[in-house]
């Protein structure tokens, strides 16, 4: 596959990536759609390995999340502010502590936020315990899912030039 086209699996999948953030955008299958395009263009032994171990993953995310207790978003106050500061915290963590680093990453995005626009540490680390009881856990499990995705398929690209 050539630059450009790899360029561009790379720009649906950050797309993906970043629309997870943004209810009513399927970032989880634009993740899964970008890997199939580089898949099918890519045709190797990695390359299915790595489509096939990601379809399970997200798949699995999916179940997961329809586990996870229902969103409960009204009167939270989840601002499209404060999803920006967690989705930054959690590519942050990711890259500074690699894999594991999207957690910590994601919350401390949130209660950076929150620390900024309520002022006390209190009042922001309630903020924080409240937000991710209503939404953030899901949200959490399917962005870690598309990094971890989007990470392999980064270490692929890597290890194949």
């Amino acid at each position: 596959m050539d630059l450009p086209q790899l360029l561009l699996v790379g720009l649906v999948l950050l797309l993906g990536v970043l629309g997870l953030l943004v209810p009513g955008v399927p970032g989880t299958w634009l993740v899964w759609a970008g890997l199939m395009w580089w898949a099918l263009h890519e045709r190797s032994a990695t390359a299915w390995s790595l489509l096939v171990a990601a379809t399970a993953l997200l798949l699995v995310v999916q179940v997961v999340k329809w586990l996870l207790p229902a969103r409960r978003l009204r009167g939270v106050g989840i601002t499209p502010r404060m999803a920006a500061f967690a989705g930054a915290g959690a590519v942050l963590g990711f890259v500074l502590i690699p894999v594991l680093g999207a957690v910590p990453g994601f919350v401390g995005g949130i209660y950076l936020c929150e620390r900024l626009r309520l002022g006390t540490h209190g009042e922001a680390w309630t903020s924080v315990r409240t937000v991710m009881r209503a939404a953030g856990t899901s949200v959490l499990v399917e962005l870690f899912a598309c990094l971890l995705v989007v990470g392999a398929w980064v270490g692929a690209v890597v290890a194949g030039t």
